[in-house]
């Protein structure tokens, strides 16, 4: 089933509000907006944050810690026990995206040591952990460790 095949269920949709269309209607005369006011005019209304002049929550509480998000350098992780799912003997990038396990973007690649490993692996990805390493190696693999990404551009993981 597609979401354009759904049956609307009867009372789901609403008509939609017809405002300032006269007294019988419910909805004339101010157009729910009450009497007068800041959120009564036009384009009226206060920002978000706003508390009334008083000194706000966001600038009473105190800046703490440090945020390295500029230099920070992320990973697409990828279980040992995921590898099984790869066709041939290498995994690399390309491989690991053909097989839908990581993203086509800019970050890295880092193999975890999750599963067990029955096949023997070329391996060329950013990093490696120590028991995906050890795995790897017990199966008959080698590792050859790929350049690591450069640090993020402003890009959400």
């Amino acid at each position: 089933m597609n979401l354009d095949n759904i049956p609307t269920i009867k009372g789901a949709t609403h008509p939609t509000k017809r405002l300032g269309r006269g007294e019988g209607s419910g909805h004339g005369k101010t157009s729910g907006k009450g009497h007068k006011g800041q959120k009564a005019r036009s384009g009226g209304g206060i920002r978000i944050g706003f508390e009334g002049g008083q000194m706000p929550l966001y600038r009473k509480l105190p800046r703490r810690g440090f945020n390295n998000f500029n230099f920070k350098v992320s990973y697409q992780l990828v279980n040992v026990g995921q590898l099984e799912k790869l066709e041939g003997d290498t995994v690399d990038r390309e491989s690991l995206v053909k097989a839908g396990l990581v993203r086509d973007n800019k970050q890295g690649v880092k193999l975890l040591g999750d599963g067990e490993l029955t096949k023997a692996f070329t391996v060329n990805v950013c990093k490696v952990s120590a028991s995906a390493k050890s795995k790897i190696e017990a199966a008959g693999g080698k590792i050859v460790e790929a350049a690591a990404p450069a640090a993020d551009e402003k890009e959400d993981a």
